[in-house]
């Protein structure tokens, strides 16, 4: 087992009147959906996400130059996991998350994973004793305070109502239960931001004509790059993570754009 990490320092915002509450995370991406059509919206979500499924952990790989496993388990020792908690891991898509938690863990008997994508789950492979469930973050499928640890992987940007969502966290949390929110987020540098689109949107997408199976997933990419410059402001996650009557909100930030949203139940 790996050694425990120190707890991330989490950046409250400050008090008072400020953040709005958020309910859908970004504006409207019309090159992909019309604008107000939550439908188009979820049907194209679901459709690239289960379409490309196949392709993700190879394009995932890349996008995080090899790193990105060992700062998920890093990110979850950050925030608390440990040993004997009952884990929720939400929007588990290919299961890269799962894994590093049973890597803490080793307890597959305690994680529930829960998805839209039943195509992205299949890809999973994890230990037959993980529940993996089809489910929304808005209406989670797991009983009142039955969770220690909640952790939604990069999926913020994809949720339909974030202030319901915050809602269903609290939940299914027990209390003083431990949530982690991980994201990318824009670099506050124009020059970095420009870097980093160069990269997600305009180099991953070529990349993946050539190594990818799935003739959408230059697209998702591209997309993928779409929501996170469209994204709602750090401050605003946590304001409306305190407006659920979670506990302890504040973010963490590593390299400058993965952010690590904390709070208690």
């Amino acid at each position: 087992m790996p050694d425990r990490a120190p707890p991330a320092r989490l950046s409250p915002e400050p008090p008072g009147a400020g953040p709005a509450v958020v309910h859908l995370p970004h504006s409207a991406l019309t090159d992909y959906y019309p604008d107000g059509d939550v439908q188009a919206r979820e049907r194209f979500i679901r459709t690239a996400f289960d379409d490309t499924a196949g392709d993700y952990n190879r394009l995932e790989r890349i996008l995080g130059l090899g790193t990105g496993s060992w700062y998920r388990r890093q990110a979850l020792l950050r925030a608390g996991l440990a040993p004997g908690m009952q884990v929720l891991d939400l929007g588990m898509g290919t299961g890269l998350v799962s894994h590093e938690i049973l890597h803490v863990t080793n307890e597959p008997q305690r994680l529930v994973g829960v998805d839209p994508s039943p195509g992205m789950m299949a890809q999973a492979h994890l230990p037959p004793e993980v529940r993996c469930l089809e489910g929304r973050a808005e209406a989670l499928p797991v009983p009142d305070a039955s969770v220690d640890f909640l952790v939604m992987g990069y999926a913020l940007r994809h949720i339909e109502d974030f202030s319901l969502a915050c809602a269903e966290f609290r939940r299914v949390l027990k209390p003083g239960g431990r949530l982690l929110i991980l994201e990318i987020t824009k670099p506050a540098g124009r020059f970095s931001t420009a870097l980093l689109k160069l990269y997600m949107r305009g180099a991953l997408p070529l990349l993946a004509r050539v190594v990818s199976k799935a003739e959408g997933t230059p697209r998702l990419w591209r997309y993928y790059w779409d929501t996170i410059a469209a994204c709602v402001a750090p401050a605003e996650v946590v304001a409306t993570l305190r407006a659920a009557g979670l506990h302890e909100a504040g973010r963490h930030v590593e390299l400058g754009i993965f952010s690590e949203y904390g709070a208690r139940g």
